[in-house]
C-alpha cells in the first residue's frame, strides 16, 4: 500500500508530533500496524462521523489520533493530533 500526506499532516505532524521523539517512533510503529492489520484492536481504527464522514481514523496513543482516507490501494494521512485538535 502506498502512503500520501496532505499537507495539513505535515504541518500538524511536525508541530505536534516530531519535537518528542517516543511520540513519533509510537507513530510509526502503528502506521505499520495499520497497513498490516486493520483490524488489530491497538489501533482502534474506526470510520468517523459528521463532517468527516469520509475519513477514517486510528489510535496512536490514548489521545493522539490519525486521520486517514483509503482510495484504491493509497492511503491518504489528513491530520494528526489530540482528539480535540483534529475532530
Amino acid at each position: 500500500m502506498q502512503i500520501k500526506y496532505h499537507r495539513r499532516f505535515l504541518k500538524n505532524y511536525r508541530k505536534r508530533i516530531a519535537p518528542d521523539k517516543n511520540l513519533a517512533n509510537r507513530f510509526k510503529h502503528r502506521l505499520e500496524l495499520r497497513l498490516k492489520d486493520p483490524a488489530s484492536a491497538i489501533i482502534k481504527d474506526h470510520r468517523l462521523i459528521g463532517k468527516l464522514k469520509q475519513y477514517r481514523s486510528f489510535s496512536v496513543t490514548g489521545d493522539i489520533r490519525a486521520v486517514y482516507q483509503i482510495e484504491d490501494d493509497i492511503i491518504k494521512l489528513y491530520d494528526i493530533g489530540s482528539h480535540n485538535q483534529v475532530y
